[in-house]
């Protein structure tokens, strides 16, 4: 395996040759069952097809964006007001069930209060296999009945259930809906084409599971530090009572709400959802001065590269001062990359960036979070980059009115 720590490499491998340096299929091969051929999985044609036409325009232009915004400070608030002074909370268990909630009522016009323990349950099986399947050297077919196949296989058919009955509630509504799904519905391909019922379904359960997992470990990281350093959520405090006050806070007042912003960018720069991007190469070549044969495995790590002293001062600090004056701009280009980068760089960057931000205002309103020092808290290295044991914090709550009166 050849691990890139090179933003110039990186850049050759993402963006200015990304056709000789496809995803590794070591991986990739393994999650076929659960995502299909959605927008995670395609690839070539079929992939460029899907994310130019079908995805990107009616899922993610600003007026679906800002319709989106109201739904994640009304759920957002009611998760805070079912929450008492002194609680002391797994908010990582918290922010998986109101980002779950917060995607199928925004994207897809349902609700799924009911599922969310159902859904939880069975994507911590489905990732715990994964993560044993990463270390196999061969593919063991999903039919054998191993114990992790079996709770594997199980925890699909839970998904699919799902799945299956948000696709037939929309398909069966006469209302005509002003969610992603319907979008994707009423899209139609080049030649005219509407979306097969299995490519819907992998593109629902690709974007529900994919979608809500990462807002909700950008927001349980986040917390975790604050909860650490006072300091700097006296600072995000005093701005969202600037910006915002007592009332809801709106798609408008994102641009406003800049150290809020930064204090989300530090924690994913620290703790980034996508820890590693793999991609293989498809012939011999020669990176970084290194002879590269076909199919070596070529690791690129957001963990490594934001830690790396090289581009940030006191690298392990939290610090979301340091995103003002444009250090953005003055890094090189993929020394920072928490949604990936060239042309698959995740879709919802912008939607998972408002979300963040308006979900934290929300709940910076209502509370302050205290770290509780008998509950540790180090990261495990899974398809994503999840807390270990959770993110135990406690929650002293903040005297202001109820937002939506």
């Amino acid at each position: 395996m050849l691990v890139l720590t090179c933003p110039r490499e990186i850049e050759r491998v993402l963006v200015k040759e990304h056709q000789n340096f496809p995803k590794n299929e070591h991986f990739w091969r393994q999650v076929t069952a659960l995502f299909g051929n959605g927008l995670l999985t395609s690839k070539g044609t079929f992939w460029q097809r899907q994310r130019q036409h079908r995805l990107a325009a009616p899922a993610f232009a600003g007026q679906m964006l800002a319709g989106y915004a109201d739904t994640m400070v009304r759920e957002s608030t009611q998760t805070a007001e079912g929450r008492g002074d002194g609680d002391v909370r797994d908010v990582h268990a918290d922010m998986m069930a109101l980002a779950l909630t917060i995607a199928a009522k925004a994207l897809f016009g349902t609700e799924v209060e009911e599922d969310v323990l159902v859904i939880d349950d069975a994507l911590n099986d489905i990732l715990a296999e994964l993560a044993s399947r990463v270390l196999r050297p061969i593919l063991i077919p999903d039919a054998v009945p191993l114990p992790g196949h079996v709770r594997y296989r199980r925890a699909l058919r839970r998904i699919n259930g799902i799945v299956a009955r948000i696709i037939t509630e929309r398909s069966t509504s006469n209302a005509a809906g002003n969610d992603f799904l319907s979008a994707l519905m009423r899209t139609r391909d080049m030649d005219g084409t509407a979306m097969s019922d299995r490519q819907l379904r992998d593109e629902v359960v690709t974007f529900l599971l994919a979608g809500h997992e990462t807002i909700a470990l950008v927001l349980s990281w986040t917390i975790h530090l604050l909860s650490r350093h006072p300091e700097v959520e006296r600072i995000l405090e005093a701005e969202v009572e600037d910006v915002v006050g007592q009332r809801a806070a709106t798609m408008g007042d994102v641009p406003r709400l800049s150290f809020t912003e930064h204090t989300i960018t530090g924690s994913m720069r620290l703790y980034p959802p996508a820890w590693a991007i793999g991609r293989e190469a498809r012939y011999d070549c020669q990176i970084g001065g290194f002879d590269v044969r076909a199919g070596t495995p070529i690791l690129i790590s957001p963990w490594v590269l934001h830690r790396d002293p090289r581009f940030f001062d006191e690298p392990e600090a939290f610090r979301p001062e340091r995103w003002h004056q444009g250090l953005a701009q003055r890094l090189p280009r993929f020394a920072y990359m928490p949604f990936g980068g060239g042309p698959r760089i995740c879709i919802g960057n912008r939607f998972s960036m408002i979300e963040a931000v308006l979900i934290l205002t929300t709940l910076n309103q209502c509370f302050r979070f205290i770290a509780d020092p008998n509950s540790p808290v180090g990261p495990i290295l899974s398809m994503t980059l999840r807390p270990r044991r959770g993110v135990r914090v406690m929650v002293e709550r903040r005297e202001i009115s109820s937002l939506y009166g």
